[in-house]
């Protein structure tokens, strides 16, 4: 998924992050430090399989995933459908937003700056309402019945099935006379899809990737190599 640019980019930062997380794994008594460090490369490293323009001092308009995102929304919508696009990063909704443009889609969106949710569901609820939400982690967390979508995209998957479930029943609740399809955009051959692998061996790996201090506390040295190889 990642392209040339994106994919030399990727490198670099891999490069770069595992040599800070071998200086800082040459003490003894610096652990806490460590996993701080690993877990400050592996954010480096999704965002970069995302979009290289959440990195600092990088600039895309586009990227693999994004365009692909794209390429089956316009599929989905061609063929009736809804869906709702998740991201726990509202800078990746900020650059999907420009693409949706760019391709004539209309979409709504709902973040934690957005003030009349009410309002925003009701307009993607509707029969002619936009074939797209933009929906973010935080936002969507509770609360919400958006049954008009029966597609839901996963853009930055959180490696916790909980979080997914908890997406994916914005579509599954009462009223939902349809079958809801989920995607999860995983780019190839980047931390994606080790932190994948190993979430099946290890659960709290998977949740310390995601910067819950509690789960981090329980990495090895091995197991933060493993993702950043």
């Amino acid at each position: 998924m990642l392209d040339e640019r994106e994919r030399a980019v990727y490198d670099a930062v891999r490069a770069a992050t595992q040599a800070e997380l071998v200086a800082s794994m040459s003490g003894t008594d610096e652990k806490g430090f460590s996993v701080m460090k690993a877990l400050e490369a592996l954010l480096r490293l999704r965002q970069a399989a995302c979009h290289r323009g959440l990195l600092p001092g990088q600039k895309a308009d586009t990227s693999g995933k994004v365009e692909a995102l794209l390429e089956s929304l316009e599929t989905a919508a061609a063929d009736g459908h809804k869906a709702l696009v998740f991201s726990q990063w509202t800078s990746l909704l900020d650059l999907i937003e420009p693409a949706l443009n760019n391709a004539g889609i209309p979409y709504t969106r709902l973040d934690g700056s957005t003030r009349d949710r009410g309002e925003v569901v009701e307009r993607f609820q509707s029969e002619d309402g936009p074939p797209v939400m933009l929906i973010s982690l935080k936002a969507g967390g509770t609360g919400l019945n958006l049954t008009a979508a029966d597609h839901v995209f996963l853009c930055d998957p959180w490696w916790n099935p909980a979080v997914e479930d908890q997406a994916a029943d914005r579509a599954h609740r009462i009223g939902q006379d349809r079958p809801v399809t989920i995607y999860r955009l995983i780019a190839v051959d980047t931390v994606e899809e080790r932190i994948l692998d190993l979430q099946e061996k290890k659960r709290a790996l998977g949740e310390a990737a995601l910067g819950d201090g509690g789960a981090a506390a329980s990495l090895t040295r091995e197991d933060l190599m493993a993702l950043l190889a």
